[in-house]
C-alpha cells in the first residue's frame, strides 16, 4: 500500500508554469510569453521566450507597440515559440508538445508545423478574431497539429527564491 501524496500537479499544470516562467525573462514592458517544448514521454527539451536576437541589446532596440515600423518591437522580437525551437540542440522535434501562454501566431505556426510539433497547448487566446490567430489555426488544421486550451486548476504555484 502507498501513502503518496495525492495533490501533486498535472503534466499540463506543470509544462505551463515552466512556459510561463520562461515568459517572466522576458524583457516586453507589455506581453510576456514563454514556451516550453516537450517530448512524447514528458521530458522538456526546450524552451523560449520573446525577446531580442542575440547580440541586439535590449537596451538599443525598441520595446515601443506604436510609431514608425522601424521604431517598434514587432520588426526585432522573437517570439517565445520559435525561441523554444531554435533553441533545441537534441535533432528532431517530431512529435513533440508545445505549451504557450498565447496562442501562436501565423508567423510561429509555420515554424511549429515545419519543426514536427504535433500538439500546441496554449493558455490564453486573446488574439482569436485577428487574421494572423485566424491563420494560424487553419494551417494547424490543414497539418494535423492538434491544439488546445490549456484548462486552469486556479491552483496556486508559489516559488520563493
Amino acid at each position: 500500500m502507498s501513502d503518496k501524496r495525492l495533490d501533486y500537479i498535472s503534466w499540463d499544470e506543470y509544462f505551463m508554469a515552466v512556459a510561463k516562467l520562461a515568459g517572466m525573462r522576458s524583457k516586453d514592458p507589455n506581453t510576456q510569453v514563454g514556451a516550453c517544448i516537450v517530448s512524447s514521454d514528458n521530458k522538456i527539451l526546450s524552451m523560449g521566450y520573446n525577446g531580442f536576437p542575440k547580440g541586439c541589446s535590449d537596451d538599443e532596440f525598441p520595446w515601443a507597440r506604436e510609431g514608425e515600423t522601424l521604431s517598434t518591437k514587432y520588426v526585432y522580437t522573437v517570439h517565445s515559440e520559435l525561441n523554444a525551437i531554435l533553441n533545441y540542440r537534441g535533432g528532431s522535434l517530431e512529435g513533440a508538445k508545445l505549451y504557450v501562454s498565447l496562442f501562436p501566431c501565423n508567423e510561429c505556426a509555420k515554424a511549429i508545423i515545419q519543426s514536427g510539433i504535433k500538439t500546441v497547448i496554449y493558455d490564453c487566446d486573446k488574439y482569436s478574431g485577428t487574421d494572423p490567430v485566424i491563420a494560424s489555426k487553419k494551417m494547424f488544421d490543414a497539418a494535423g497539429v492538434n491544439y488546445y486550451r490549456y484548462e486552469p486548476t486556479d491552483r496556486q504555484i508559489v516559488i520563493t527564491v
